[in-house]
């Protein structure tokens, strides 16, 4: 009788460290998804290059090279300068759908 008890003493012991340890990972995994329209919009960037994509853009540019601006910013002869986003969290396929909207709002 004495093991029984022991062994429910355990099986209760990891059922609720597997509880706890369940509700942590809940809490600490937000999986946030990367919606270039919207972020077009919070990230102002129609502030510079207008509601249509029509400003400060240069449709000669590879996509690589928009996408390395977008990354790491662009400080032309004078400002407004072009900040980069890859140090405020933007990866390089975040970048790539900024583009790829940008170029859908031109057409």
């Amino acid at each position: 009788m004495h093991l029984k008890a022991i062994a429910f003493v355990i099986v209760m012991t990891i059922g609720v460290l597997g509880i706890v340890s369940a509700g942590a990972r809940a809490r600490t995994s937000t999986v946030t998804v990367f919606d270039a329209a919207a972020d077009y919009k919070t990230m102002k960037c129609g502030t510079c290059h207008g509601a249509k994509a029509e400003k400060k853009f240069d449709p000669a540019k590879s996509d690589d090279e928009h996408v390395q601006i977008i990354l790491k910013g662009k400080k032309p002869a004078k400002p407004p300068n072009m900040p980069g986003y890859e140090a405020k969290g933007v990866t390089a396929d975040q970048a790539k759908a900024l583009l790829d909207y940008m170029k859908s709002l031109r057409q």
